[in-house]
């Protein structure tokens, strides 16, 4: 565990919940209590083996103290000023030399803790750094070397403009990076010639490849698609050369969710082979021999791969297929058919068609939101079975379906073929609630752990081939007093729960923690790694604007002792609480309360397989104990060991750092004391220097002066610190918040009934 200043910690993502009700009382009130977010660094990125200054800005924020990073060759230290003094917000980064190229996580600690993450780029090229609104017309364009990136801000309703020098038969590639590091940019790029008459246009976020006509400058133009604008449509232009017949690679870019499930386990390119064109016509079909791993491309548009294979009655292949997993905007689509006859006698019996990877948990009718943030495991890709019904000849037609209008060799796919194989893949996020008539938030949450606090995150799995045992929830490396207990994916379900736990009085500390799933598979132990996910930015209402989510490079820990939980609902002992099948068991429950609350009771419902069907039950939010009854022979849960937790929402009056009200009150008393010592030092010199020699006087008067100075640099100091304790004052003031509750975890054994004699 890494040890920590004073001032740092990290808060632990809270879950997504249905949330059935919601209470009047609270519809204005703010959703989760306060997290700090990172939200912009400037520069996004740099060059491996350099050092530069970066800015950040974010929420909560205004304490930051250590920028760190996922990935241990990126560092930074505080940008001191000219005195030695931190400056707010300003860091000098160093990228090691073997850091290697890529996205990774730049995240801020704070007095709440470790901030959620931004994206932060590594590079080989050179970089540059734009000065936001100084190149905004054709005649201030900014030079940009061929080889380089410039890092840059758009702003609203103006276009930016670059120039760069090139030579006749040059290939020049410019590539925009936005929505791939977490910009809400939607660029437009155009090369122009040198008096700014477009020659070349891209309004769908690719690459131009620009064979230079003459030796000369031309001019690079970006905007926003509708021309919008601010700190958070922020891009990475780069300017490259090529080879005509290089194969240029995009900019890195961020993962999206879908992608956790690819690639299956153990998976070489040591079989690939490539797709052989033309294959289009069934005339023309490629002849494979399953089991297969082919690499092909939706090229040109309207593009359709027919690969003819033999099989044999009863065989059963699962078909795979990677393309918008791989980062593609394409949506794969396979049909299957036997084939019978041959020449004008041919006859073709579809077998199968195989579309999408469906998502493990419901999907809302508008794409937004299942009950909460739209965190969709699914994807356009394939997976699925294929079982052949009679002996012979079969083929395969691949196609994307938007391929019609895509013209793109980059638009690559894998196509894999394979007798089954049983795995899985998991992918975890943050809970998040849904409120009033589908008013929704989707909030970037740290993992961030207030003491006292348990905090659950949704898991679910894709399976692979007809895998359907249950999985096993674990985490580790955490920091000291976290400890976390899953609730596992049951026999044949997509979903589970981790719920996170950290002691009341846990020491500030934080850790990059492993998080994983376990399953027996034909007899073997197999465990695979668990994905985070998480938003890329704070969206209060996914009505007004759509939530973007996207995995995350690591699985942070941390722990604040700057706050605690507002409330702890736990079991009166820890033990493992032992009933028979059939009976009711009895769990007391001890509230621990650290806030008030709006509202005497919390409603809560039942986390845990085999008694999510328990009835909703109310707990005192006023009182220090409850119970919760679980009916076992209306649950009917088999024999054996389980993990459970009770959840629900309750509004805190939260208020913000009290603590700070001491030390603002604190700062002013310095403040007052060494005005008072100043003032009297000034009088002091003041007499002196009237009383003084006629040779003395002038240094005795330019010392009076100057302590004057400083006298009444102390009042405003005064000002200054009276302002910042009214702000502290008014940040302290009890808030309605309403935030999700989860209990600690309670540990069941149930026993078999006993059989009548």
């Amino acid at each position: 565990m890494k040890a920590l200043r004073p001032q740092l910690s990290l808060v632990v993502g809270i879950c997504l919940i249905t949330l059935g009700m919601f209470s009047s009382t609270a519809q204005a009130q703010s959703v989760c209590l306060p997290a700090p977010r990172l939200l912009t660094t400037m520069p996004m990125g740099g060059q491996a083996g350099t050092s530069f200054d970066v800015k950040i800005a974010g929420q909560d924020i205004d304490d930051a103290e250590e920028l760190n990073f996922s990935h241990p060759g990126i560092t930074a230290e505080p940008k001191l000023d000219k005195n030695g003094l931190p400056i707010a917000n300003q860091y000098v980064v160093t990228i090691a030399k073997d850091c290697p190229a890529g996205v990774h996580e730049a995240r801020v600690m704070t007095r709440l803790g470790l901030s959620s993450s931004r994206a932060f780029n590594v590079g080989t090229l050179a970089e540059a750094v734009q000065t936001p609104g100084k190149n905004a017309t054709l005649e201030s364009a900014m030079q940009l070397d061929l080889n380089s990136i410039c890092n840059a801000v758009m702003t609203s309703r103006k276009i930016d403009y670059y120039t760069f020098d090139a030579k006749e038969g040059q290939r020049v590639v410019v590539d925009c990076a936005a929505k791939g590091i977490d910009s809400k940019l939607n660029p437009v790029v155009i090369i122009a010639n040198e008096k700014g008459m477009d020659l070349v246009v891209e309004r769908r976020g690719g690459m131009l490849d620009f064979k230079v006509p003459k030796t000369g400058k031309y001019v690079i133009k970006v905007h926003g698609l509708t021309y919008d604008g601010g700190p958070y449509h922020f891009y990475r232009l780069a300017v490259k050369t090529a080879q005509p017949d290089e194969i240029v690679a995009r900019l890195p870019s961020i993962q999206k969710v879908s992608a956790f499930s690819w690639p299956p386990a153990g998976l070489t390119d040591a079989n690939i082979r490539p797709e052989a064109e033309p294959n289009n016509k069934q005339t023309q079909a490629q002849k494979i021999t399953l089991p297969c791993d082919i690499t092909g491309s939706f090229y040109p548009a309207a593009d359709v791969d027919t690969f003819e294979f033999t099989a044999k009655k009863g065989e059963v292949w699962w078909v795979e297929v990677a393309s918008e997993r791989l980062g593609r905007p394409t949506d794969p689509s396979i049909v299957v058919q036997q084939v019978t006859g041959t020449g004008a006698d041919e006859k073709r019996t579809d077998l199968v068609e195989l579309k999408d990877i469906p998502s493990p948990v419901k999907v809302s009718s508008n794409g937004y939101s299942y009950d909460g943030p739209p965190y969709n495991a699914g994807s356009s890709d394939i997976l699925g079975k294929m079982v052949i019904k009679q002996d012979g000849v079969h083929r395969l037609q691949l196609r994307d379906l938007f391929g019609g209008t895509r013209n793109d060799p980059k638009n690559v796919y894998r196509l894999i073929i394979r007798k089954a194989a049983p795995d899985f893949a998991i992918v975890g996020w943050a809970l998040h609630m849904n409120l009033r008539n589908g008013d929704r938030n989707a909030l970037s949450k740290p993992i961030a752990l207030r003491g006292g606090a348990t905090m659950p995150f949704e898991v679910v799995v894709v399976r692979r081939d007809g895998f359907d045992g249950e999985i096993e929830l674990f985490m580790d490396n955490l920091p000291e007093g976290v400890t976390a207990s899953g609730l596992k994916i049951p026999k044949g379900k997509s979903r589970g729960i981790m719920l996170i736990t950290v002691a009341e009085h846990a020491p500030r500390g934080y850790t990059s923690a492993n998080f994983y799933g376990k399953a027996t598979i034909d007899g073997k132990e197999v465990t695979h790694p668990c994905h985070l996910a998480s938003m890329q930015w704070p969206v209060p209402n996914a009505w007004s604007e759509i939530p973007s989510p996207r995995l995350m490079a690591d699985v942070p820990v941390s722990v604040t002792d700057s706050e605690q939980a507002p409330i702890t609902i736990a079991p009166t002992e820890d033990k493992v609480f032992e009933v028979t099948a059939g009976e009711k068991l009895t769990i007391p429950l001890k509230h621990i309360r650290r806030n008030d609350f709006s509202g005497a009771n919390i409603t809560l419902k039942t986390y845990g397989d085999g008694f999510e069907g328990n009835p909703a039950f109310d707990a005192t939010l006023k009182g220090d104990n409850s119970e919760a009854v679980l009916d076992l022979a209306k649950l009917k849960p088999a024999p054996g060991e389980y993990n459970i937790a009770f959840y629900g929402y309750a509004v805190a009056r939260y208020r913000e750092n009290p603590a700070g009200i001491a030390l603002a009150e604190s700062g002013l008393k310095q403040a007052k004391l060494e005005a008072e010592a100043l003032e009297a030092q000034a009088d002091k010199l003041a007499k002196i220097a009237e009383s003084a020699p006629d040779a003395e006087r002038p240094s005795a008067k330019s010392a009076a002066k100057e302590a004057a100075a400083k006298a009444k640099a102390a009042q405003s100091d005064i000002a200054k610190a009276d302002k910042q304790l009214k702000a502290a004052v008014a940040r302290a003031k009890p808030k309605d918040i309403v935030d999700i509750i989860v209990s600690t975890p309670i540990r069941i054994r149930v026993n078999p009934a006993k059989k009548a004699q």
